[in-house]
């Protein structure tokens, strides 16, 4: 290379050369899709690729026209048959590119995503990411670093927004409001785990506690089997006895019985008699053919004359007599 007024003078390179070259570099294909973004991103990549070859303006269009295919293959045989290619700088052929994939009625669509975009469920570098992707086709939203970080701000959440504001001295540029936003999310996740672990250990203590609560009322009750008759016991024997004495299916009434103070209730003040092992005062007469209601022998103590049902119905037979007389 030889300088020529100055400037160097870049030898053409032969195609066959240039073809094996552009080819090392696998760059990526472009089939055409209607996204903006996605035509956005193959440009940026293809030309990545081309400034690291060096290539010239006209060797730039060359290898960028050999990566389209499909659909994009057939836009660009329309653009040689009214334009003389081998003429065209890069700049001209970004112009044609945005013209047809960066057309008004998407981009109007991509303003409006731009302009609603929220993180939502999205992590703090998705969210950039998107940001960044739809800021590229919206540069007239964003022409300022101030006006790009007010944006970034109201598109974080508010618990990580309140973070990156917070203090004397709020963001400025946008790599200060993505690192505070990647902080702000980094502790915001490690209390969340922390809360999650609180709940997650008191559900298992009621797990346990609901658990354990049937095996100890198990246990009372073998307990109170073991030990002696309980209380349900011993009203379920004196429900037995009534519907035996019973003989219509009817419960039979025993005189109400007296505690040691002459009062009628509970007898669970008596001392425990020895013979029959139950609670009552006097002589036990457990064993014998005395009545246990008078303590006379010769008759039971359901034909008692004491016993209240058999009162009632003696009064209720001298009514009767008198009644026919």
């Amino acid at each position: 290379m030889a300088p020529v007024g100055g400037q160097v003078n870049v030898q053409p390179v032969r195609e066959d050369l240039l073809y094996k070259r552009f080819r090392r570099m696998k760059a990526p294909e472009f089939e055409g899709p209607t996204d903006p973004i996605a035509a956005d991103n193959w440009l940026i990549d293809i030309q990545v690729i081309l400034d690291f070859m060096r290539l010239t303006e006209q060797e730039k269009v060359l290898c960028a026209s050999f990566a389209l295919r499909k659909d994009a293959r057939h836009w660009w045989m329309t653009v040689q048959m009214r334009r003389d290619v081998l003429a065209m700088d890069w700049q001209d052929f970004v112009t044609e590119f945005r013209a047809m994939y960066y057309n008004t009625e998407i981009l109007a669509a991509q303003q409006d995503e731009f302009t609603s975009l929220q993180q939502g469920s999205m992590t703090v570098m998705e969210a950039v990411q998107k940001f960044e992707q739809l800021a590229r086709l919206c540069p007239e939203l964003v022409p300022t670093e101030r006006e790009k970080v007010r944006r970034m701000m109201k598109m974080f959440r508010t618990d990580i927004s309140k973070q990156v504001s917070a203090g004397s001295s709020p963001p400025t540029l946008v790599s200060d409001c993505v690192s505070r936003a990647i902080r702000a999310e980094y502790w915001i996740n490690r209390d969340k785990e922390a809360r999650a672990q609180i709940f997650k250990a008191r559900k298992e203590e009621k797990v346990v506690v609901k658990q354990t609560q049937p095996r100890q009322s198990s246990e009372s009750n073998q307990k109170g089997q073991t030990s002696g008759p309980t209380q349900n016991s011993k009203q379920f024997g004196r429900n037995k006895r009534k519907e035996n004495f019973s003989g219509q299916g009817q419960q039979r009434n025993f005189p109400p019985k007296r505690n040691n103070r002459g009062i009628e209730g509970s007898n669970t003040d008596f001392p425990q008699c020895a013979k029959c092992g139950k609670k009552h005062l006097g002589v036990c007469r457990m064993g014998t053919n005395a009545c246990y209601l008078c303590g006379k022998e010769g008759h039971y103590a359901r034909n008692c004359n004491q016993n209240p049902q058999n009162q009632n119905q003696n009064q209720n037979q001298n009514l009767h007599v008198q009644a026919e007389m």
